[in-house]
């Protein structure tokens, strides 16, 4: 049992030789164990305030991108709204020139239909007068009695034929 009991004198070093070794510690090891765990704690804590900011910042961008979503929906709106109207206006003139030559050509037609009546109507005046040329030939060829009948024969055919 020896071994389990210790000796007055190994407790005497033992606490001699720990009470130095903790002095040489503490005057030479603690400051720097105590300054690299400081450093340590203070680059943690500026990680995590960094990845606090982070978070942050990417909650901004988050929202930003959704403002820029929300701005180019609008800008895509506007632009589709702005082609409507530009298809619209496009097409309705084109109706208003489709429809300004069909009056053109409606009076160009109206015109080129009135020109053909008078030509008809010149036409046949001249058939009329040509016609007329005939009878009156045909009628001095007739041997008639009276000159007075005669008259009277021209007048009435004067008379039934009005020339304008």
């Amino acid at each position: 049992m020896e071994l389990l009991t210790p000796d007055l004198g190994i407790i005497f070093w033992s606490s001699l030789t720990f009470l130095i070794l903790l002095i040489i510690l503490r005057r030479y090891a603690w400051k720097p164990i105590l300054q690299a765990i400081k450093s340590r704690e203070e680059s943690i804590q500026e990680a995590l305030d960094s990845a606090k900011q982070a978070k942050e910042q990417f909650k901004k961008l988050q929202e930003g991108n959704q403002e820029i979503i929300k701005e180019a929906k609008a800008e895509k709106d506007s632009i589709l709204k702005a082609a409507r109207d530009i298809k619209d206006q496009i097409i309705k003139e084109a109706k208003d020139q489709a429809d300004v030559e069909a009056a053109r050509m409606r009076k160009s037609a109206a015109n080129d239909i009135e020109n053909m009546k008078k030509e008809a109507i010149v036409d046949i005046k001249r058939e009329v007068a040509s016609l007329s040329v005939d009878i009156a030939e045909k009628i001095l060829k007739k041997d008639l009695e009276k000159s007075e009948e005669q008259k009277r024969m021209i007048d009435s055919f004067v008379d039934d034929i009005k020339i304008n």
